[in-house]
């Protein structure tokens, strides 16, 4: 490009402002520059993807949106973090995750945080008000936000989409009789140890309002984003008498449910002697 001639044209037309009009353009190469700066004034602007997917954090929800925005991620954290202003939208610190739904949205790229936020937030009630969530979720006792808390977890806790149903539905059931989640992902997030493979006396001792080894019923949030799946599981959650699981040694990812302790035993045994023979076969290569 001729910067040289672009700027002179541009001082003939007065397209240099003290606010210039920012945004995301498409633009050919055979324009003249008057074709170019008229375009940059007036004409329409391209929409970007913006791409939500599963952090642990607000801060990943900050980086990740800040990727396709005008807006940064310091500025959104900031705005996150403004009690009075997420107060005024029904919000906390702590249930504020509830607020983003992972999907792919639209967005111009000079949309600020504000815009970002109440963008977020016809989003979210356009999806509870569908697919009658709203109903289900008072069906079950839980508010939305309550509902998408315990779908984190699920999030968290399950690889495989066709057991979420089920394991939604053992939490549900332990919730009922005000037994404790043990939920390893609530662990996770109380100690930030989100890379952990194997969950320790460190993490289920430590001392957090999120930590369901130490503390019945729902944490105070959700410890993640939830994705649709996850949240629509606790929706329609499977109906059923499970209140144990543990890994399926056979078949990886999935899970065995026990109804009693007696039989959550017998399949624990079963997952501890496959993780011996595992290691006895490591050290014997």
């Amino acid at each position: 490009m001729d910067t040289v001639s672009f700027r002179q044209v541009s001082e003939m037309m007065n397209y240099k402002k003290n606010v210039m009009r920012s945004g995301r353009f498409q633009i050919a190469p055979s324009w003249s520059n008057r074709t170019l700066i008229g375009h940059l004034r007036a004409g329409p602007q391209e929409t970007v993807n913006l791409v939500l997917t599963h952090g642990w954090l607000l801060s990943d929800v900050a980086g990740t949106a800040a990727k396709f925005i005008e807006s940064d991620s310091t500025d959104l954290i900031h705005l996150f973090e403004n009690k009075e202003y997420i107060t005024k939208h029904g919000y906390t610190p702590e249930t504020l995750m509830s607020l983003f739904i992972p999907n792919t949205y639209e967005f111009y790229w000079n949309t600020d945080e504000k815009d970002f936020f109440e963008r977020m937030t016809k989003e979210h009630d356009r999806f509870w008000n569908a697919n009658d969530r709203l109903e289900k979720a008072k069906e079950l006792g839980l508010t939305p936000e309550e509902v998408y808390t315990l779908a984190s977890i699920v999030e968290r806790e399950i690889s495989k989409d066709a057991e979420k149903k089920r394991v939604a539905g053992l939490y549900l059931n332990r919730i009922k009789i005000g037994m404790k989640l043990d939920a390893d992902p609530t662990a996770k997030f109380a100690t930030g140890d989100f890379k952990a493979t194997r969950i320790l006396y460190k993490h289920i001792r430590f001392e957090s309002p999120y930590n369901t080894y130490l503390h019945r019923g729902l944490p105070p949030g959700p410890i993640s984003m939830a994705s649709i799946t996850s949240i629509d599981a606790v929706l329609n959650s499977e109906k059923h008498d499970y209140y144990y699981m543990c890994v399926d040694p056979e078949k990886p990812g999935y899970h065995l449910f026990a109804e009693s302790i007696t039989e959550h035993g017998k399949n624990a045994r079963r997952y501890h002697r496959w993780l011996d023979a595992q290691e006895n076969k490591r050290k014997s290569n």
